[in-house]
Parts: C-alpha cells; sequence; structure tokens
C-alpha cells in the first residue's frame, strides 16, 4: 500500500493515472477497435456467415483478439471514473484524512494502480505476432565447457519461468556438449502471448563465475545466445520450393528408448537460399519430426523476411551480434557479488537464485515498458 498523508496527495495520483490511461486508449486506438468490432458483429449476424468455414473462423479469432485489448480498458476506464467520483466525494465534504474514508479510497487507489499496470503491459503486446507461441534456441558461445553448462542452465531458467508464466515448454531438438551441459537447444512455448514475452529474451546472455571445471577455482566469464521467434500461423504465406531443400535423416541423439535411438527418425532440413538450418528429434516418428522442422523452417524464414522488409537486421538476428563480449543485453555475476542486470533497461537485482528459477518478468516487463513509446511516455506520468 502506497500511503498518501494528503488529499492532493491523492487527487495529484488519479490525475496522473488519468493521464495514462488517456495515453494507452489513444496508444490503443479504441475508437478504431470499436469500429471494427462493430462491423464484425454485424457481419457475423448474417444468415450466410456460416458459409464459408474459414473465414467464419479467422473472423470470430480476430472478434477475440478485438475484445482482449478492448474490454480491458473499457473496465479500466469505469473504475477510474468511479474512483474519481470518490476522490470528489472527499474534496466536497472536507474529509479528515486520518479517517477511515480517505483510507478506503487510498486503498482504492492502490488497487487501481495494480490494475492499470497490469492493462499497460498488456496493451503493449500489439505486435502482429505476439499471441502466438514462441520458438526459442539456446546456443553455446564463447567459454568452451564453461559455455555448454551455461547454456543448459538458461534452459532450466527458462523452463521454470515457462511453469510460472503457466505455459508449456516442448524440447524439439537438443545437442549436448562435448563434456557437459548443451552445445544448443531448440524448444516451442505454448501459451497466451507466449512470443509476445519471450522475445524480450532474444540477445547475448553473459554469466561471470568462479568455475566448477577448473581445479584451482579462478573466475570465468561465459556466453550463450538466446533467439525467439513466433510460430506463424499455417495462413501466412511463406513460399518454401521443395527443390530449395536438404534433407537429412539420422538417428536421434540423447537417451531415448527402445525405438528412438534405433532408427533414422531425426530430420535436419537445410534451407539452401538462406542456409537456414533447422533439426527435430522429439518425436519416434520422422513423418512427424519433419513436420514440426517444416514449421520452425517457415517461422525462421517468414522472420528472416520481415527483417529484411524492415531494414532493421539489429532487432532480431543482428542484435545478438557475435555470441562473446560487448554483445550481451544481460549479465549475471555469481562472483565476486550477486547481481542481475539488463544493460538494455537498467533492471537489476541482487537475488541470482530466484532468476535463476524463473523470475524474470521484472526483465520481461522492464524491456516491454522501454521499447515501446507510448509504454515510455506512460511511465514518465507515474
Amino acid at each position: 500500500m502506497v500511503l498518501r498523508k494528503t488529499l492532493s496527495e491523492l487527487v495529484a495520483t488519479v490525475a496522473q493515472m488519468r493521464e495514462r490511461l488517456r495515453q494507452l486508449w489513444k496508444f490503443a486506438k479504441i475508437e478504431e477497435l470499436q469500429e471494427k468490432l462493430r462491423a464484425h458483429e454485424v457481419n457475423m449476424s448474417a444468415a450466410c456467415f456460416w458459409d464459408r468455414p474459414e473465414e467464419s473462423r479467422k473472423t470470430l479469432a480476430e472478434v477475440s483478439r478485438l475484445n482482449d485489448v478492448i474490454k480491458p480498458l473499457l473496465g479500466a476506464k469505469q473504475s477510474l471514473d468511479d474512483l474519481e467520483m470518490y476522490v470528489a466525494f472527499l474534496q466536497e465534504n472536507g474529509c479528515d484524512e486520518a479517517g477511515e474514508d480517505f483510507a478506503a479510497v487510498g486503498e482504492l487507489c492502490d488497487a487501481f494502480a495494480i490494475r492499470l499496470d497490469a492493462v499497460e503491459l498488456q496493451s503493449f503486446l500489439c505486435g502482429p505476432h505476439d499471441r502466438c507461441n514462441a520458438i526459442v534456441s539456446i546456443h553455446s558461445g564463447a567459454g568452451g565447457t564453461e559455455a555448454c553448462d551455461w547454456a543448459e542452465m538458461v534452459l532450466r531458467m527458462y523452463l521454470r519461468w515457462a511453469e510460472l508464466r503457466k505455459f508449456s515448454a516442448e524440447i524439439e531438438d537438443l545437442q549436448p556438449g562435448e563434456e557437459a551441459g548443451i552445445s544448443r537447444v531448440t524448444f516451442r512455448l505454448v501459451g497466451e502471448n507466449a512470443y509476445g514475452y519471450a522475445k524480450a529474451e532474444r540477445g547475448v546472455h553473459r554469466l561471470v563465475r568462479i568455475s566448477p571445471f577448473d581445479a584451482n577455482r579462478r573466475r570465468h566469464t561465459s556466453f550463450c545466445a538466446v533467439d525467439v521467434i513466433a510460430e506463424i500461423d499455417d495462413d501466412v504465406a511463406v513460399d518454401i520450393r521443395e527443390e530449395d531443400l536438404r534433407v537429412d535423416v539420422y538417428r536421434s541423439s540423447g537417451k531415448g528408448g527402445q525405438h528412438v535411438n534405433k532408427t533414422e527418425s531425426a530430420v535436419r532440413l537445410t534451407h539452401l537460399p538462406t542456409g537456414i538450418v533447422v533439426a527435430c528429434q522429439n518425436e519416434r516418428s520422422q513423418i512427424k519430426n519433419r513436420a514440426t522442422a517444416m514449421r520452425i523452417l517457415r517461422a525462421r524464414i517468414y522472420e528472416r523476411m520481415q527483417d529484411e522488409k524492415r531494414s532493421a537486421m539489429e532487432r532480431f538476428y543482428g542484435e545478438k551480434g557475435e555470441i562473446g563480449w560487448g554483445n550481451q543485453i544481460r549479465s549475471y555475476v555469481f562472483q565476486p557479488y550477486q547481481l542481475v542486470k539488463d544493460l538494455r533497461t537498467g533492471v537489476e537485482t541482487g537475488n541470482v537464485q530466484a532468476v535463476m528459477d524463473g523470475a524474470l518478468d521484472e526483465f520481461v516487463n522492464g524491456w516491454l515498458r522501454a521499447g515501446c513509446p507510448t509504454a515510455r511516455l506512460c511511465s514518465s506520468q507515474t
């Protein structure tokens, strides 16, 4: 609870939240979205709406998306209107700032501030594919065995974060390190707005610690790269010609079972024009692995196409650069002190263990706010 000693402080806080909501309303273009929603509702009421099931399905999905944006903001507006009415009542009746009425309105103000923060973050997930599932890849970088161990630690961190976020995680391909850890891994995050949140983690992650693999107990620095792309829908046009693909099949690695390591069920696809390589060995069936690999390949090619259209490669593939010094987005220091700091936003915490156990929302939310111009404007009002 935020303590406010005077009525004027309470009035100023409510005025700031009104401005934040106004900016958010403008950013989300609520009036335009409401017009689109009304047009869809008229279309849905037509007798012939279900004559084209595929188009009907897309319309229903769009209506659901519009409601997800509009309803929280409409609810927030109504709650703020009520809060302003309570504050006006206190002003008109000369309230006792030590009395129960003032304390009750202050608690309502605190609760609304938390609600407004949540609505803001939800509204910042406005990208065309933010609602999609995410395909996350982790690659070990400079540091040898240390880097492979670090990549495995990062994988565990994201799996814990997925549990906290109620996302399901499915490992599609994993290449163990030569001595310890993993060389690379690709996994899917399945859940509402999985890509919208996970894209904040794209970049190089740096670890500083005393190495458990060094008999002299020296301090080492390790790196790994995290790449995140959206799992696009099948109706997104991505032209992949069969002659542009090289398909390799091989036996799956890892522990496996009675079947998975005894047949050539793993699939590796190479897209020759772009050089993009995708592998999948999660399923026992070669057909299923190929289908999954094609889905990931389509997503990677689409992401590359979007990069070229924007002419801003640093936002995606180019952002990470070399997996080594000078390119990290976040530093995790275990020794000589404990600190996790995001170098893009300045968000930091000394609770390293909590971060490694999946407490990433502080960093993800900070990036979402910093990465959106209107988010920065809204935050400046707090």
